[in-house]
């Protein structure tokens, strides 16, 4: 049985790379690395191959796609995590202090197809309807 490695596609806004802000950053790796767990540092340049490219899955090659616009938040993005997995993985980020990652995702076998772009675009509006149903 293949042992299935846990990575994380993370992806940080040039603005704040430049701005020299990179203690959430830093705070995040460190709980990753803690975990055993990989990280992929994903560039402005990459966003518009697809997340199972990115990944590094079996089938996906890296395409030549037109530019896409720039993407502003931060985006964590999770590969071969159980659902006990990414509850320890929140735990531990909200434990180390790290300031809340907005747009999460787990890969599926939909999204794996996706740009990285398309991920973020849909992450975004779910998180905007999310943001707006009233708390009861």
């Amino acid at each position: 049985m293949a042992i299935t490695k846990e990575l994380v596609l993370y992806y940080q806004p040039e603005e704040e790379k430049k701005s020299g802000n990179d203690s959430k950053a830093a705070k995040l790796k460190a709980v990753l690395i803690r975990m055993g767990i990989r990280i992929r540092n994903i560039s402005s340049d990459q966003i518009n191959q697809t997340v199972g490219y990115l990944a590094g899955m079996e089938g996906f090659d890296e395409t030549a796609l037109e530019a896409c616009p720039p993407v502003e938040e931060e985006i964590l993005v999770m590969k071969n995590f159980s659902n006990r997995r990414v509850d320890e993985l929140l735990l531990n980020i909200r434990r180390a202090g790290v300031p809340k990652v907005q747009l999460k995702a787990v890969i599926t076998d939909t999204n794996c197809k996706w740009r990285f772009y398309d991920l973020y675009e849909e992450l975004k509006q779910e998180h905007e309807a999310m943001s707006n149903i009233p708390k009861s």
